[in-house]
């Protein structure tokens, strides 16, 4: 089974699939707006550049990391609005969406919901058996995020 992982941004969103069995990756990357346009066009050019890697590796199951509200609540309100990016793609396609926190991820990746940016590319690199990390980090934050629903759905199946 493929899973797409979204780390949204309303700039700069990344994206990592994932084939779970066996473990390994299928591929990875970032999409990109242009930061001067409007919201509304950057969110349409988001959509869709993610729609034709949406289109072209086909996953089953799409898991999207939801914005750290903390840290700047103007940030959030982008960052929730490039969610409804991948949102749509999947209600389109009749795929199933799953949200995951941001400690969550990092918790469910390096066993420590503390963990920094470099700590989780880390074990995105050992998890998927690569010799360097996956660049940029929102590549890499997207990986996680789909391990994350990986390991959260093996745990849910006796």
């Amino acid at each position: 089974m493929r899973i797409l992982g979204v780390d949204p941004g309303s700039v700069c969103m990344g994206y990592g699939i994932i084939e779970t069995g066996p473990l390994s990756l299928v591929t990875f990357g970032v999409v990109r707006a242009p930061a001067r346009s409007p919201l509304e066009f950057r969110l349409l050019t988001l959509f869709q550049k993610l729609e034709d890697v949406f289109l072209h590796y086909q996953p089953a199951a799409v898991a999207v990391e939801e914005p750290f509200v903390a840290e700047n609540p103007r940030t959030a309100l982008a960052v929730g609005r490039a969610q409804a990016v991948a949102f749509l793609l999947t209600a389109r396609a009749g795929i199933p969406v799953h949200r995951y926190a941001p400690a969550q991820v990092r918790r469910q990746v390096t066993s420590y919901g503390g963990g920094d940016k470099l700590q989780v590319q880390e074990m995105v690199r050992v998890l998927l058996g690569l010799n360097t990390p996956p660049q940029p980090t929102d590549a890499s934050d997207a990986l996680a995020v789909a391990l994350c629903h990986l390991f959260q759905e093996r745990r849910a199946t006796p």
